[in-house]
């Protein structure tokens, strides 16, 4: 069970991904940040605030990159 789930958020990742087609290289880079951050977030604290912090860390910093 734990692997169709791990397969299934892959997917649903890849899909998602897909839908940056149109964005600009700022909105790629924050959408990118906060999902590595939210990850980050999530593997160093194991809790909601951590990921969302992390997201939003993420977020913030991927829109800045150039």
């Amino acid at each position: 069970m734990n692997t169709i789930i791990k397969v299934v958020a892959v997917a649903t990742i890849a899909i998602s991904v897909s839908a940056c087609s149109n964005m600009s290289k700022t909105q790629r880079n924050t959408a990118i940040g906060a999902v590595a951050g939210g990850v980050v977030g999530q593997a160093i604290g194991a809790s909601t605030g951590a990921t969302l912090g992390g997201a939003a860390l993420g977020g913030l910093i991927g829109s800045q990159v150039k």
